[in-house]
């Protein structure tokens, strides 16, 4: 089954942006530099990098040469791993691949053609979070995929086809020869994101503007043991802006802790629900005074711990003297809250982030944090936590020149944004022109937010079974009914997550089925989101190559030098076995020269990056190549991050580390 796509999804990617630090500390490798091996797996057609791959099916067998005929070396391959192939062969008229899990050259023996499918693209999906959606239906043909969603009520003819399945499972029900429906995702449960699995796309078809139905397999190979105390718990964090005139909301977050944590008390939940507390203010390098960037000022503390909290809180002060621009670091926050507390025991994971600005973009020579909100908000859904961001619209915002309200709103709405538009985004505008309702709204929007959660909790430890709230209400003005309404919607969400997690549900198993990217009943909603599966080898060269564009885009900006291209490509001339192919073309953009790594070719997407030229890139205004700069190092900021994130890092077996692989999510390609 050769892996296909067939349709290139115009919606555009962001470009990136840089920093290399991290990345010091891995010997950062480039397939074309690398030693060359006694032997390399086979190459894809037309690419000079990218390595053929196949993916087992159940029942394959390993053989110690092609033929059936031949000694069998393993009667039992974990079905759905990822081998790299070395050798093809035909025979009686069947095709028969030598393949080996690592690309390092060495192999472990042969496989039949009709048991494994060929993967092209590095093209995985993730499930995304039911906040509402129905549960995937994987469909055995695609026929079958279209007549649902051809149907006059493609909703109620998905519900019902997933009633009969799981009748069919439970044996009250008798399969029709002609059943379309090979698996379903839980229905009751849903699959941890904390869990490893994997479904790679083979084929893509667009039959409906915006909705592709995909042609995968889905693999999962479990995840770790439970610990054995394994309840519902629940981290809120206030990551609380600690500048001039925030002294108030301070006040009111502290009115807002002691009736939560007197709520949990009176439930029996004190050891359910936590607190955490981190302060960011902004550049100290500008303006030493300010004392901090950011600090955590208590990690988490229960109810049991209350009094230890309610003293962090007393001891918030806000800063006395004035940051060098009206934005302030918000992302420092961020970055110090979902780094340096422990988030491990808790299922359900929220911060408030507290602000009357926008935040510090990379752009702002005292960023601390070299990230913008796209690299953030991933950031955060890496670490599964959900980000409510509570907008202080106060006089002083709207002063600004330019307005500062619609700058934050922007930001913070991209920062927040969720996969289900009923909900859209965690963005909460509180209206502040007068302190004291402003006050008043900002407390009733933190207990009504934190109040659903400890309902959560209360629920679930009471074996109580959440029902998907209602739709959200259209009507604007009430931003707490807004954000309470958001919130009960996650609770739910959350709950399913949490009961799919403590019953170790695993995402379906199928060699090859049909789905759409789309929910049926609801196909403005994504059942999916797309990843790029990179290895550690990919991920660092992408790096290296990316800060080579970088620096020379710096430079040229900087000193208004006309080489910017040539730069770049003499600098990958100079490590590579073929110098050659990177001479000048100045109509060429950087795809088409073979600078950037070959796996971003065939991504479904358009890549700002990819596609620039020469001419593209002194036509732009200083502003436009201003922006690009930013997003490089943004994005580069992330893939550090990436490679040191240790517990998502995953091997086929005993492989070379740098054929590690990791799930990064298609939207932080360049």
């Amino acid at each position: 089954m050769m892996l296909t796509m067939l349709v290139r999804s115009t919606a555009r990617c962001r470009a990136i942006h840089i920093s290399a630090a991290l990345f010091f500390s891995l010997a950062l490798f480039s397939l074309e530099t690398a030693a060359v091996q006694q032997r390399k797996p086979l190459l894809l057609p037309d690419k000079r990098t990218l390595f053929q791959r196949v993916v087992t099916h159940p029942g394959a067998r390993l053989f110690a040469s092609a033929g059936d005929s031949a000694p069998v070396l393993n009667k039992w391959i974990i079905p759905f791993t990822v081998f790299y192939v070395y050798q093809r062969a035909s025979v009686d008229g069947t095709e028969w691949f030598e393949i080996g899990l690592s690309s390092t050259g060495e192999v472990d023996g042969w496989i039949k053609g009709t048991k494994v499918s060929e993967w092209r693209q590095s093209l995985t999906l993730k499930f995304t979070e039911r906040a509402g959606r129905q549960p995937v239906l994987f469909f055995k043909d695609m026929q079958s995929l279209e007549e649902v969603a051809a149907s006059a009520s493609p909703g109620k003819s998905a519900s019902q086809l997933a009633s009969q399945f799981a009748g069919i499972k439970s044996g009250s029900i008798k399969k029709p020869a002609d059943f379309p429906v090979l698996a379903t995702e839980p229905t009751k449960e849903a699959i941890s994101r904390q869990r490893f699995y994997m479904m790679p796309i083979f084929q893509a078809v667009e039959v409906f503007e915006g909705v592709k139905f995909l042609q995968i397999a889905s693999i999962d190979p479990g995840s770790g043991k439970l610990p054995d105390d394994f309840d519902l718990r629940t981290g809120i964090v206030f990551v609380i802006d600690t500048t001039i005139s925030m002294k108030p909301y301070i006040i009111r977050t502290r009115e807002a802790v002691r009736k939560i944590y007197d709520a949990i008390d009176k439930v029996g939940l004190a050891d359910k629900v936590a607190f955490g507390l981190v302060a960011f203010r902004s550049s100290t390098e500008k303006t030493p005074a300010l004392g901090y960037v950011s600090r955590v000022l208590s990690d988490f503390r229960d109810g049991r711990e209350r009094a230890q909290f309610e003293r962090a809180l007393a001891g918030m002060e806000e800063a006395r003297v004035s940051t060098h621009s009206f934005n302030e670091d918000a992302f420092a926050g961020l970055k110090t809250a979902l780094e340096n507390l422990n988030w491990e025991p808790y299922q359900s994971r929220l911060i408030f982030l507290i602000s009357d600005a926008g935040a510090i973009r990379n752009d702002d020579p005292y960023s601390s944090t070299g990230m913008n909100e796209a690299e953030m908000a991933d950031m955060a859904e890496a670490k599964g936590v959900k980000v409510f961001a509570l907008h202080l619209k106060t006089p002083a915002g709207k002063n600004q020149k330019p307005n500062n309200h619609t700058f934050a709103e922007n930001q913070y709405r991209v920062l927040t944004r969720h996969s289900d538009p009923t909900i859209g985004d965690l963005y909460v505008p509180i209206e502040a022109s007068q302190t004291e309702a402003g006050v008043k709204g900002f407390g009733r929007v933190l207990e009504g937010v934190a109040g659903q959660m400890v309902g959560l909790v209360r629920a679930t430890a009471g074996g109580e079974r959440l029902q998907l709230p209602a739709q959200l209400s259209s009507a604007k003005g009430d931003a707490a009914k807004d954000a309470v309404g958001k919130a009960a919607i996650l609770g739910y969400a959350m709950q399913l997550e949490y009961l799919g997690r403590r019953g170790g549900v695993k995402a379906p198993e199928v060699v090859t089925s049909w789905v759409s990217d789309m929910d049926l009943a609801r196909p403005d909603t994504p059942t999916f989101q797309v990843t790029v599966l990179l290895t550690k080898n990919q991920l660092s060269d992408l790096h290296q190559r990316l800060k080579t564009v970088l620096d020379q885009a710096q430079r040229t900006k900087r000193t208004g030098a006309r080489d910017f291209f040539q730069s770049i490509l003499s600098a990958a001339a100079q490590t590579s076995r073929d110098p050659a192919r990177f001479a000048k073309s100045p109509d060429k953009n950087l795809g088409q020269l073979g600078f950037l790594a070959e796996f971003l070719d065939d991504l479904p997407y358009r890549s700002s990056i990819m596609r620039l030229t020469e001419d593209d890139w002194y036509r732009l205004s200083v502003g436009e190549q201003q922006a690009i700069v930013d997003d490089l190092k943004s994005k580069i900021k992330r893939y550090e991050q990436y490679h040191n994130d240790v517990s998502n890092w995953v091997s086929f077996g005993d492989v070379d580390p740098g054929d590690s692989v990791y799930r990064v999510p298609l939207s932080m390609m360049p």
